[in-house]
């Protein structure tokens, strides 16, 4: 009995996963089309990093009461620090100090429990939930992103152990390409089974991630970066969910990664890390 509800949590976190590669990967058929990839394009330019610093210095004198309040409110609600400080791997494989507000206990960043978040995870406090739901714990990143460790859009940062190759030419941003189409995450992990979490992530989210992220990343425009900034906004209130439809489509039930791979295609024009 628990082999079959085991098996059936899985098919269905691979079915919700094959939903959203291939709703990630229609979404993004026409971005760039016609633009080379390459690793000198906007992704890259002395001109995205003015516009980040300039963006990070507005958001962050525009939000400084608003911050306060959010930061007297967790120490207020919960034991700890207001601020979760963690290492996670930046542009060139560079280790950085990232800032969030605390949305967990804070025996969580001692205790033995799992790196990854699964939607009604015990860990996170109430004040957390409602922090993430509008990803208010994100607006201490804007400082990360006026010191140059991040940028507005771009790959988000991950720990060493989940940092992919390719998106390391690429500063971590607070949004990104995956970051959008992945906003159901924590809803398809609470499928797997906690001791499966690590390989479930590694092998079938990450490299679909990586890919929507490189892909993105090569082609994008400051155009593109805004609608995705909007996008990732307005998301924050209306969650995108996989469609009810994509989710008992046989054909991606199997490998969701060559279902998202035959979509998305090979990148042409590049020859190994950040196109070189």
């Amino acid at each position: 009995m628990n082999f079959q509800s085991s098996a059936q949590r899985s098919a269905s976190a691979m079915s919700q996963l094959a939903s959203v590669s291939f709703l990630a990967s229609s979404s993004l058929a026409g971005v760039g089309d016609g633009v080379t990839p390459a690793p000198q394009g906007w992704s890259l330019s002395f001109g995205k990093r003015l516009f980040d610093f300039l963006f990070s210095a507005l958001v962050l004198t525009m939000f400084a009461l608003p911050m306060l309040i959010i930061w007297a409110c967790i120490r207020l609600s919960s034991e700890g620090p207001a601020i979760y400080v963690q290492k996670r791997v930046g542009k060139g494989g560079r280790l950085f100090r990232i800032y969030k507000f605390r949305s967990m206990v804070a025996a969580s960043a001692v205790s033995a429990g799992p790196t990854l978040t699964r939607d009604g995870d015990q860990r996170i406090t109430a004040v957390g939930s409602l922090l993430r739901k509008f990803k208010l714990d994100e607006l201490p990143q804007f400082y990360n992103i006026l010191r140059g460790d991040m940028s507005l859009v771009g790959p988000r940062p991950k720990l060493t152990k989940y940092a992919g190759i390719e998106s390391l030419c690429y500063r971590p941003g607070v949004t990104g390409a995956a970051t959008l189409f992945f906003r159901c995450e924590e809803d398809i992990l609470k499928e797997v089974l906690p001791e499966r979490l690590d390989d479930f992530y590694l092998q079938r989210i990450r490299p679909l991630k990586e890919r929507l992220d490189v892909r993105y990343m090569r082609r994008a425009t400051f155009w593109s970066d805004m609608m995705l900034v909007g996008a990732t906004f307005a998301s924050c209130f209306a969650p995108m969910r996989v469609p009810t439809s994509l989710r008992n489509m046989d054909e991606f039930h199997a490998s969701p990664q060559d279902a998202f791979r035959q979509r998305v295609g090979a990148e042409e024009g590049s020859g190994g890390i950040c196109g070189v």
